[in-house]
């Protein structure tokens, strides 16, 4: 069974960022002067679905992969600083996710921005700040899930 461990990981880490990824790109998607429910915006219809349809499945998904992954290498991993760190930066990151980010993309999709729409502009941007600051912390998770440093 030892080749089930890198399968459980893998899986765990894919889904894990399945869940954060849809928010985080996108404020990139969205296009200034065009309402981003329009056909021609298929990329932003793409992850609004899987914004609100597949948060609860992959969401479950990471939760079953996370314990599984915790009873297959033992419950000492949960003492680990490195890890205790990590899932504090997910949890926020989830946290942006569904009461910052998410609720304020739903307002800026299909609103239309004129060329002179400066409040839709610097909204737009705010958003895309807060992926920046989403995208760090997904960054962070990961150099600290590779590296395992000694923190204390």
């Amino acid at each position: 069974m030892r080749w089930f461990l890198p399968v459980l990981l893998v899986a765990h880490v894919i889904l894990a960022l399945s869940l954060v990824v849809p928010s985080i790109l996108l404020p990139f998607a969205l296009r200034a002067r065009r309402p981003a429910t329009d056909s021609a915006s298929g990329i932003v219809q793409r992850l609004v679905w899987a914004q609100s349809n597949g948060t609860a499945v992959v969401g479950g998904g990471v939760a079953i992969t996370g314990a599984a992954l915790v009873l297959s290498v033992g419950t000492a991993l949960l003492r680990q600083p490195w890890l205790v760190v990590a899932l504090v930066a997910y949890v926020l990151t989830l946290a942006i996710a569904f009461f910052i980010q998410r609720p304020n993309l739903r307002r800026l999709i299909g609103v239309r921005a004129a060329g002179d729409d400066a409040r839709w502009t610097a909204w737009a941007r705010r958003q895309r700040y807060i992926s920046y600051l989403m995208a760090g912390l997904v960054g962070t998770i990961g150099l600290l899930m590779s590296s395992k440093p000694e923190l204390w």
